[in-house]
Parts: structure tokens; C-alpha cells; sequence
């Protein structure tokens, strides 16, 4: 068997819609995911022992648990109870694409609230310190210099995750979405070449894993621009 130029164009169109679905989950989850990731983070970081508590269990439940299982257990689980079936949110869980927004942002946000949370504790204690001799009110201390510097210190820890993210997603066709890897499958099943498929999407994924890489480390320049790295 060997690579053919001829399949690998002609399977282009199948291959960048599922390269499209592979786009809108990964996006899809990180705008869910963060904000839920950073909620979190706040309970997790609370001096309230209930909060803090919650905060752990999340954290241990969501990022101990392998994604595919969580998107095995909202699927083909919740998905499958009366009480959800009858219920205001099955407009959500009638559909393959929610279900799978729902599991792997619960996933996806675990690892957020750990980075956020050591980002926080990292800020040093003299910059808070000197927002409220300022006059910033303990909130305005929070949203303009807590956690914009947690952001920088962790967009590395997040980037990672997040391009680690993007390739899992190929779990997704487990539940009938057919994202760039089922689409290669496909095209193997249809023509009974292992190589060529298999090689083409991959390098679909290593054009999306550097576009990624590359957006972050624009986002990160522009962030750390005081630093003359801009």
C-alpha cells in the first residue's frame, strides 16, 4: 500500500467538513468551558468549606473522568431517563452535537479551574495590595488585576490543554457526529486504503494544531506587550 495523491484530493471536501465539525466542538467548548472553568475556580478557591468541597468534587469527578466516558454517560445515559426526556432541557439532549458540548466542556473545564486557580495564587500579594491602597473595591482588585495576570501566567498551561482538546475530540464520533477522524474512517471503509485517509487527515490536524499554537502565542505577546515581547 502506498500514499495516492488522487484519493487524498479527491477526499478533501469529505475530510475539511469533518475538519469543520472538529472546529465547532473544539470552539464551542472552550467559550462554555472557560467561564464554567472559571466559576468554578472561585468556589474552589473559597473559605466557605461547602464551596471549596464542591469545587474539588468537580474537579476530581470532571478531569478524573476520561472524556468519552462522560460523553457515554449524557448520551446514552441522562439522554435516556423519562425525568430528562420530559423535561424543559431535552431540546439539548435530543441532539449528538449538545451532548457532546455538554460532556467535554464539564471535562474541558475541570483542567480550566486548576489552571486558574494556581494562576490566582501566583499573583503576588503586593500587587493586591497596592489596587486596594488605590481605592479599588475587593472586586475591582479581582477583575482588573487578579485575574487578567492569573490569565497571563497560565495561557501556557491552557494552551496546551486546549490543543491536547482539540485532538480528543475525535471521541466525538462515538455518538454519530462525524468530525475529521470519522471522516477518514469513512473514506477507508469506502476504499480499503488505510494510509492515504489516515495521513491526510493527520496532516489536516497538524495544520490546526499550529494555527492554534500560533493564535496563542499572538494572544500571548499581545498580553505580555509591557515586556517588550510584542
Amino acid at each position: 500500500m502506498r500514499f495516492d495523491p488522487v484519493l487524498a484530493w479527491g477526499s478533501m471536501p469529505a475530510l475539511l467538513d469533518g475538519a469543520l465539525m472538529t472546529l465547532l466542538v473544539t470552539f464551542t467548548v472552550m467559550a462554555v468551558g472557560g467561564p464554567l472553568g472559571l466559576a468554578v475556580s472561585f468556589a474552589r478557591m473559597s473559605r466557605r468549606r461547602p464551596l471549596a468541597w464542591f469545587g474539588a468534587a468537580y474537579v476530581s469527578v470532571c478531569r478524573g473522568a476520561p472524556s468519552l466516558i462522560l460523553l457515554y454517560l449524557i448520551y446514552n445515559g441522562l439522554a435516556q431517563l423519562d425525568i430528562v426526556r420530559d423535561g424543559p432541557l431535552w431540546f439539548l439532549f435530543q441532539h449528538a452535537f449538545f451532548c457532546v458540548v455538554i460532556a467535554f466542556s464539564l471535562n474541558h473545564s475541570g483542567y480550566i479551574v486548576e489552571i486558574m486557580r494556581g494562576g490566582m495564587e501566583a499573583v503576588p500579594a503586593g500587587l493586591l495590595e497596592a489596587g486596594a491602597s488605590l481605592g479599588l473595591s475587593p472586586r475591582q482588585v479581582l477583575w482588573k488585576i487578579r485575574i487578567p495576570i492569573a490569565i497571563r501566567y497560565g495561557l501556557k498551561a491552557y494552551q496546551n490543554e486546549a490543543m491536547l482538546f482539540m485532538k480528543s475530540t475525535a471521541a466525538v464520533s462515538a455518538v454519530t457526529l462525524t468530525d475529521l477522524t470519522a471522516a477518514a474512517n469513512e473514506i477507508f471503509y469506502m476504499t480499503y486504503d488505510p494510509f492515504t485517509p489516515i495521513i491526510t487527515a493527520g496532516a489536516i490536524y497538524w495544520v490546526i494544531n499550529n494555527a492554534m499554537r500560533i493564535g496563542f502565542g499572538l494572544l500571548e505577546r499581545r498580553l505580555n506587550r509591557h515586556l517588550g515581547l510584542a
